[in-house]
């Protein structure tokens, strides 16, 4: 299902209690993003106890029940995991990814509340969660009738949500000032490939590991479970800013001219931090048109010039990343500046082709 509208987190608790408290709603997101804690918190802030189905893992009688004679008659036996008689919170965790029979025995219980006899306690909500096909997870098609008989809302990452979360949740301060300053690293597009990808969960995945191996972590051990839990190209970034707050080097000291580009083989990653570091300063500082540029930006751009010389007698290959356009192949930086960089550095260029 494509997104029209989407919300962040943020939002959700609000949108759930309007919504969940009159119809079974439907949440859609990328894994990882926290669809599942979301909904477990917003049922304990109104005092409903949480009970999780996963729909991979279900089969038609788990949700039916098994018939049982009464009175020379078959009545069906719904389970006892969800047979209550307080009311309470049922999320039905990947519900797109149950097969049809599975889905289709959910049509009573999302539109009437009902299995059988039995029938939800007033007060309950209904809830389900799932990827998306375009997320490469494990996703089927919802049946026109299962799609109309529940609200859909599309949950989106937001750094901004999870850093205010983070702050009070005892991620390892790494972990939140690497993404405080990178918060375009927070989640990235699930890959075609089967490898670790950036997303709330897995900084989460990573900040534990870091409280894990304390000060004691050495740089080889922090690469394994970097490039364990993220996106490859945000791990090496995670790890040269770490080495960063280690060694107390940073883009700040090379733009001031107080340091160098660290040019040793085996500071390769931290290179590429700071390039990212060096690339995220001039988007901020330098305007997009050259008519807007002050003093100060002057100087930027003279100086910006300057290290990319600098970085390009170490490596070509990164001092172009600092004006690689991005994943679509829009330009990142601006064009009059690319045109200048290009006039400076045509070897720059030449490596791009």
């Amino acid at each position: 299902m494509q997104a029209a509208v989407t919300v962040t987190p943020a939002r959700i608790p609000e949108l759930l209690l309007g919504l969940a408290t009159v119809r079974p709603v439907f949440i859609w997101g990328a894994p990882g993003i926290g669809k599942s804690s979301l909904v477990r918190e917003f049922a304990e802030s109104l005092g409903l106890e949480c009970v999780s189905l996963l729909g991979t893992q279900l089969a038609p009688e788990d949700l039916i029940g098994v018939p049982q004679i009464r009175d020379g008659r078959s009545v069906f036996c719904p389970p006892e995991a969800i047979a209550r008689d307080e009311p309470y919170c049922l999320f039905l965790d990947e519900l797109n990814a149950a097969t049809p029979d599975v889905q289709k025995a959910f049509y009573s219980l999302i539109l009437d509340r009902r299995i059988g006899n039995y029938e939800l306690p007033k007060g309950s909500i209904v809830i389900g969660a799932g990827n998306r096909a375009t997320d490469n997870a494990l996703a089927r098609p919802i049946a026109s009738a299962l799609v109309n008989r529940l609200a859909h809302v599309h949950l989106e990452a937001s750094p901004k949500d999870w850093l205010v979360w983070a702050a009070s949740n005892d991620i390892h301060p790494w972990v939140l000032d690497h993404l405080t300053d990178r918060p375009d690293h927070l989640w990235s597009k699930p890959p075609k490939t089967e490898e670790p990808f950036s997303t709330p969960r897995s900084w989460h995945m990573l900040s534990d590991a870091l409280r894990s191996f304390g000060p004691a972590l050495d740089e080889a051990t922090l690469k394994v479970i970097a490039h364990g839990t993220l996106t490859p190209a945000h791990a090496v970034a995670f790890c040269g800013y770490v080495k960063i707050v280690r060694s107390r080097f940073g883009i700040e000291a090379i733009i001031k001219g107080d340091a160098r580009w660290p040019g040793r083989p085996e500071d390769r990653d931290l290179l590429y931090y700071l390039a990212e570091s060096f690339r995220g300063r001039l988007v901020k500082e330098l305007p997009a048109s050259k008519e807007h540029l002050s003093e100060n930006g002057r100087q930027t751009a003279f100086r910006a010039k300057s290290l990319l010389v600098q970085l390009a007698e170490i490596s070509v290959e990164v001092a172009q990343s600092v004006i690689a356009a991005d994943t679509d192949g829009n330009p990142v930086l601006p064009a009059w500046f690319l045109v200048e960089a290009a006039r400076d550095m045509p070897r720059l260029v030449e490596a791009r082709r």
